[in-house]
């Protein structure tokens, strides 16, 4: 593990400005990547390594968002419902998700799009969705941007603080995973245990 992070902290120390637009670019056009992660793991190296500053990190990640989320509304709107069948198909995203999404636009119409970003899987088929719904584009656009703006920045500055309290993080989790090993131990210990009672019980019936 300490071997994969160094290698992925190199990385992001030479390339994350690069790194985190195309990657935000890419899942709010509606492919399916991490983008969550690869912000929060960049805000999470801001918080100590010289070459990647939060402010940046913010500025380029709302831009990519704003961006990708065009780019998908724009193809949802040119494909219609066969593209997004289609597309659907390709990502093996669940209908629950494209009817929860459909909903989500029903009840709340452009705040959706504000709303989607914070939703599981909704980021990812937002864009796409409203340009297959017909959602006028100056409102989109609008919710859209507020959206990300909110939601960059949110993730942003958690993903900082987590660097910032890198050192209590370390001991947590090492307290979690002694009390996760714990509770496997006495699981075990219970299962046995349950065994042990059914077979006697089983002997004494038989």
């Amino acid at each position: 593990m300490h071997w994969l992070f160094d290698v992925l902290a190199g990385h992001f120390r030479d390339w994350g400005y690069w790194t985190v637009p195309v990657v935000l670019l890419l899942e709010n056009a509606g492919i399916p990547v991490p983008g969550e992660t690869v912000l929060l793991f960049a805000s999470f190296l801001a918080y100590d390594e010289g070459k990647l500053h939060l402010p940046y990190l913010i500025l380029l990640g709302i831009a990519a968002c704003t961006v990708g989320d065009n780019l998908g509304y724009l193809l949802g709107r040119r494909g219609g419902r066969r593209l997004l069948e289609r597309y659907q198909h390709l990502f093996r995203i669940r209908n629950r998700t494209i009817r929860r999404g459909e909903d989500l636009f029903e009840r709340h119409g452009h705040v959706a799009i504000f709303l989607a970003r914070f939703i599981f899987g909704m980021r990812i088929i937002a864009g796409p969705l409203a340009g297959v719904l017909r959602m006028p584009w100056r409102q989109f656009v609008l919710f859209n941007f507020l959206g990300a703006a909110v939601w960059v920045t949110t993730i942003s500055l958690v993903g900082y603080c987590f660097g910032s309290q890198w050192d209590t993080l370390v001991k947590v989790m090492g307290r979690v995973n002694l009390v996760i090993v714990i509770v496997i131990v006495v699981l075990v210990v219970l299962v046995f245990v349950w065994r042990r009672y059914r077979e006697r019980a089983a002997d004494e019936q038989g």
